[in-house]
């Protein structure tokens, strides 16, 4: 697999909400396996389960080498206060190995009924996660501080944050996007930002069972995410498209399926079009469970063997 190596997480890495949901026992033995098998990174999300922190700090005391990156932190759930003490907590208990992936839906009606958490007005995401950003940096910090710092991202999807990811931040995580998305993002944010995409993948070779899985994940975004919604448009999705279901076209752009070589070709294709960093959330027919029969079928494939014999050699001592 080509693609550029500059970053430290390599080219593939893992997505998952799935971990949210597991005893901390299961989630410890996964990430150790995660790690063991040569991923890169291991990237979570963030909805109502165990909050970010936690989630970090668990993971990162699993694992000893392995990228530990938050996809993303909720901006709405804690005051930009916290989320500046924690990063800076993290990153010195855990030096060069945290990533702090900065979104969510503070703009979102929903995060007010669910939180109570004071929001402004819709279509102000651009300057809601500005002011983010000052308020974590204008934060004083007492104590060590971690060298070097953790380093931030944002999920960007739109041109305009896209242009904030790459200005005030070390790149951007997009979710839920096509390979055209890549390209646009690669153009859009210059030569040197970091750019770290998630892509859905289903390891099934019955197309017709792929796609019932595949359909489901993009259906139930559609649905709850206009943001979602408005960046697939952009791209060239129309009515057709979205309306009713969505068809066939934006399912498969949106999600990989087939055998492994599948989901290589895809991962090389973000490569190619300009990601550093291809992050894969496998979806199963239950999204609570953890993949862990695909994760182990997708390291042989797509990860470089000297990477995954260095990782046992390692082990072995």
């Amino acid at each position: 697999m080509t693609g550029s190596t500059r970053t430290g997480l390599g080219q593939v890495g893992i997505w998952t909400f799935a971990y949210e949901g597991q005893p901390a026992g299961r989630v410890r033995e996964s990430a150790a396996e995660l790690e063991e098998l040569g991923y890169g990174a291991i990237w979570y999300g963030e909805a109502f389960g165990r909050d970010t922190v936690g989630q970090a700090w668990l993971l990162l005391s699993a694992t000893r080498r392995i990228t530990i990156a938050s996809g993303i932190a909720n901006i709405a759930f804690r005051d930009p206060l916290a989320t500046a003490g924690a990063a800076r907590t993290i990153g010195e208990a855990f030096p060069g190995r945290y990533v702090l992936g900065l979104g969510g839906h503070r703009i979102d009606d929903t995060v007010h009924e669910v939180s109570g958490y004071p929001v402004p007005a819709r279509g102000r995401a651009l300057s809601t996660m500005r002011g983010y950003l000052d308020a974590m940096d204008a934060t004083p910090a007492h104590g060590p501080r971690p060298d070097p710092a953790p380093p931030r991202v944002l999920a960007a999807l739109g041109p305009k944050m896209l242009r904030l990811a790459a200005e005030r931040t070390w790149g951007a995580h997009p979710y839920f996007v096509p390979v055209e998305h890549t390209v646009r993002a690669r153009r859009i944010m210059g030569p040197d930002a970091f750019l770290g995409v998630e892509q859905a993948v289903v390891l099934e070779t019955d197309p017709a069972r792929a796609r019932e899985v595949a359909t489901a994940h993009v259906a139930g975004y559609l649905a709850a995410a206009p943001h979602q919604e408005a960046n697939v448009r952009r791209l060239g999705f129309g009515d057709q498209d979205i309306i009713g279901g969505p068809s066939r076209r934006l399912v498969d752009a949106i999600v990989a399926h087939g055998d492994a070589d599948a989901v290589l070709r895809r991962v090389q294709q973000h490569l190619d079009a300009g990601a550093d960093h291809v992050c894969l959330q496998v979806l199963t027919a239950d999204p609570a469970a953890l993949p862990d029969r695909e994760w182990r079928e997708l390291a042989p494939a797509l990860l470089p063997r000297t990477s995954r014999r260095a990782v046992q050699d390692s082990t072995a001592m």
